[in-house]
């Protein structure tokens, strides 16, 4: 299937090289005059083509804000044809500021607890919460 562009550049090569009539042209070629001759009423999307560094949800609500119409699947869809790609983040690794000593282990009771809360659900669906310490 030939694309409109060239559908275009095809009917006006005819016309130029054998002097006829656009209709003619258009003729020979084999395609509807009122595809040549069509002109979208539609406004230019050119400035919804992505030019802030984030992701395309967040680029559809800049757009929205800026009081564009746009569906968020055109916001995708522009933000995947200009080749756009969020690059994801490294996920810091959560590491303690003081290096840990292994504590020595207790020698008598009463040197050392542990506590944790705990929690259940009874039969009738009514919760249970419960504080454990323990001698470690």
């Amino acid at each position: 299937m030939v694309r409109p562009a060239a559908r275009g550049a095809c009917v006006q090569w005819a016309r130029e090289a054998y002097q006829v009539s656009e209709r003619r042209a258009c003729r020979a070629v084999g395609v509807e005059r009122a595809g040549i001759r069509y002109w979208s009423r539609r406004p230019s999307k050119l400035p919804l083509r992505p030019q802030v560094r984030a992701g395309y949800q967040q680029l559809h609500v800049l757009l929205r804000r800026e009081g564009w119409r746009v569906n968020h699947r055109r916001v995708d869809r522009l933000y995947t044809e200009e080749g756009l790609v969020l690059r994801r983040r490294q996920p810091r690794r959560h590491r303690s500021a003081v290096t840990r000593v292994r504590l020595p282990p207790p020698t008598q009771p009463n040197q050392r607890w542990a506590m944790d809360f705990m929690h259940d659900t009874r039969a009738d669906g009514r919760a249970v919460r419960i504080l454990t310490v323990l001698d470690v």
